[in-house]
C-alpha cells in the first residue's frame, strides 16, 4: 500500500500515513491494526443472533472519547497490524466459524485496505459499526460493500461534545453522515430476526446528560418514519478509571426510566432498549489478538500450510 495523506474523518488532519506509521489524530498507520476478531454475542439481538456476529476490534478512532470502555485500543492503540490479504482471510474464517455477518468495530481509520479486502462479496451482510463522526464523502465509497451500519448518535449537545470527543461538530456531522446510510440501504429489511440491510442507531445515555439523551430521540423521532431505521437506547455506561466529575457514576434508575418513558412518549418501537444490568464490566471483550494471527493447520504427512 502507498503512503497517503488522510483524510478520510471529519478532522481531515492531512497526516501522512505509511504502511508503519500514522501521525494523525487516530495516530494510526495505513495498513489495519487488529486488537481482537471473533463470534461476539453482546451487539443486539438482530446482530449477534444466536452464532454470534463475526467482530473484528479495529485499534485507533476517530473520536477519543474520554469515557470510552475500549481504551486499551481506541487510546493505547493495542493490536497488530495486517495486510489486505490476512483482513480478507479473518472475514472468510470468522464466516466458517458460522457469523452471522461481519461486524467492523471502529473501522474509519482502515477505509482503503478495507475496500481491498471487500473487493470480492461475502456471503453475509458487512456491519459498518461506528461513532458515527464519519465524513460523508468516505462513506460513498463504501456503497455496496457495506450492508448494515450501525452508528452511534452520541451527541445532540455540541458543548457536551466538544466537553467529552473533542467535537463540537458532532452532531452536525453525525446526523449527515447517518442520512447518508439511510440513502444507501432504505429502508431496514430483517430476515429470520437479523438485520440483512438497513441502519441501527444507537445512543448511549450518559451520567448526568439526559437532556442531551431526549434531544437526541426528538431528532431520531423527527428525522425518520416508522419502519425505515432502528433505534438502540443503550444504558451500559461504566465509569472508567480515573473517571471524575458526572462521568464517576453509572447512570441512575431514574435517568434510565426519564429516558425510556421519553422514547416511548415519542412513539419509537423500531428498535431495543437495553437494560441497566447491561453496565458492567466483563461485557467489554479481551483485547488479546483472538483470531487476528496466522493460523497454522497441521495434516499428518503433509507440510504446514499459513
Amino acid at each position: 500500500m502507498p503512503e497517503y495523506v488522510c483524510r478520510l474523518c471529519p478532522r481531515q488532519c492531512g497526516a501522512l500515513r505509511t504502511e508503519e506509521k500514522g501521525e494523525g489524530f487516530c495516530g494510526m498507520p495505513a495498513l489495519p491494526v487488529i486488537a481482537r476478531a471473533g463470534l461476539h454475542h453482546w451487539e443486539e439481538p438482530c446482530i449477534s443472533g444466536a452464532r454470534g456476529a463475526g467482530t473484528v476490534f479495529f485499534s485507533g478512532c476517530v473520536l477519543g472519547c474520554v469515557y470510552c470502555q475500549n481504551g486499551s485500543i481506541s487510546r493505547e492503540r493495542f493490536g497488530r497490524a495486517v495486510s489486505a490479504g490476512r483482513l480478507r482471510e479473518i472475514f472468510e474464517e470468522l464466516v466458517a466459524q458460522g457469523a452471522h455477518n461481519i461486524d467492523l468495530v471502529s473501522p474509519t481509520p482502515y477505509v482503503p485496505t478495507i475496500l481491498e479486502a471487500l473487493e470480492e462479496p461475502l456471503p453475509v451482510p458487512v456491519v459498518w459499526n461506528t461513532g458515527g463522526y464519519e465524513r460523508v464523502e468516505t462513506l460513498r465509497r463504501l456503497e455496496g460493500k457495506v450492508q448494515v451500519w450501525l452508528p452511534d448518535m452520541k451527541y445532540a449537545d455540541s458543548a457536551l461534545a466538544a466537553k467529552y470527543s473533542g467535537a463540537a461538530d458532532y452532531f452536525e456531522t453525525a446526523s449527515a453522515a447517518i442520512r447518508e446510510m439511510v440513502r444507501q440501504t432504505g429502508n431496514y429489511v430483517m430476515e429470520d430476526g437479523l438485520l440483512k440491510r438497513g441502519v441501527l442507531i444507537r445512543h448511549l445515555l450518559l451520567p448526568g446528560a439526559l437532556e442531551n439523551t431526549k434531544r437526541v430521540l426528538d431528532w431520531a423521532a423527527e428525522t425518520f418514519r416508522p419502519g425505515q431505521v432502528l433505534f438502540s437506547l443503550m444504558a451500559q455506561y461504566t465509569p472508567q478509571p480515573g473517571a471524575e466529575g458526572l462521568l464517576a457514576r453509572a447512570i441512575t434508575g431514574g435517568e434510565y426510566r426519564a429516558a425510556l418513558a421519553y422514547m416511548e412518549n415519542l412513539g419509537i418501537a423500531d428498535g431495543y432498549c437495553q437494560e441497566r444490568t447491561s453496565a458492567r464490566a466483563e461485557y467489554t471483550p479481551d483485547f488479546d489478538l483472538t483470531g487476528v494471527e496466522w493460523r497454522i493447520t497441521v495434516r499428518r504427512n503433509q507440510p504446514c500450510q499459513y
